[in-house]
């Protein structure tokens, strides 16, 4: 499968058959991982740069080796030294890169829509890598990639996400590719933390935590952002933890099978006790290696990489 359009905004514009050809190319590049030599010379020649205006570790250094192991040409871009300083917008600044004949940007933004405004002004492709709390896309399809490697098809399968949801792009992009491949979401959470209206997504909101985490297949637990609330939302994080952490308590009221994510980074023993995050049942690092081949896989089918090459490729 080759993917037929320009850019990746969202899982809410992609279609279920766009998400699996995705998420079946980044197993292939996840086998890639184990030989000696992990790059391969698809992307020689090809230019990407990463436009990250937003603090970010996991996120960025992925894209940075998924471009690596391509052989890709990488430029990063830094808002500290960069013409923002000087009061240039973000569409010349972006302009500007894109008259250097780039191929690709990343873009991390603080404004939710600030991927699908560079989409429309620019000619190369755009892939978002986090826009306020509207959508983090990679992240929700290496969520997704996790939950397939221990349950496979998601139809029926039950997910329960915990936490600050109202201010989570994660959430967001995780609902929409989980609703689309047929799972059943539950949102968890304070009711300060829970919207309503994500009911309209086919979600089902539940407040009490022992309620939500009974029958779950998995458990996705995102951190309180902090940054984000213009006023607290929780009276501290001791009693947040109390009330809606995940502790060795609640793991064992789980069902033998069920697994814990986190997207990271974590606030031990606020969202998560560290027991728990250390624990067996937790699969967070195998959700940061998917990060890699995920985004290797989104690079190469946007860049119209043909899905046959691989088998052939060096290494």
């Amino acid at each position: 499968m080759i993917l037929q359009r320009k850019d990746v905004l969202g899982l809410e514009e992609m279609t279920a058959e766009e998400i699996l050809g995705v998420l079946e190319m980044a197993g292939r590049f996840r086998a890639v991982f184990d030989r000696p030599v992990r790059s391969v010379p698809i992307m020689r020649g090809r230019t990407v740069v990463n436009f990250f205006h937003e603090p970010s570790t996991r996120t960025r250094i992925s894209f940075e080796l998924a471009e690596k192991r391509l052989s890709a040409d990488i430029v990063n871009f830094s808002t500290a030294t960069s013409s923002f300083k000087k009061g240039e917008t973000l569409r010349d600044t972006a302009e500007n890169l894109a008259a250097m004949k780039i191929d690709m940007l990343i873009i991390r933004h603080g404004s939710p829509g600030a991927a699908a405004y560079l989409s429309r002004v620019l000619e190369c492709s755009v892939i978002n890598a986090g826009d306020g709390a509207h959508e983090h896309p990679t992240q929700g399809l290496l969520d997704i990639m996790t939950m397939q490697q221990r349950l496979g098809d998601l139809r029926g399968k039950k997910v329960t996400i915990i936490g600050d949801i109202s201010h989570s792009r994660v959430a967001r992009s995780n609902i929409w590719g989980l609703n689309k491949l047929g799972a059943e979401v539950t949102l968890c959470g304070p009711p300060t933390m829970v919207p309503g209206a994500l009911a309209q997504l086919g979600c089902k909101i539940e407040f009490d935590l022992h309620k939500a985490v009974v029958d779950a297949d998995v458990l996705n637990v995102l951190r309180i952002q902090l940054e984000r609330h213009a006023t607290r939302s929780f009276p501290g994080n001791r009693e947040y933890h109390r009330v809606y952490g995940i502790t060795p308590e609640v793991v064992r009221a789980l069902k033998p099978e069920t697994f814990i994510m986190h997207p990271g980074p974590m606030n031990r023993d606020v969202e998560i006790a560290s027991e728990v995050a250390d624990g067996p049942r937790q699969v967070i690092l195998d959700q940061v290696a998917n990060g890699v081949a995920v985004r290797m896989a989104l690079i190469y089918l946007l860049s119209g990489g043909d899905p046959g090459a691989l088998s052939g490729a060096g290494g």
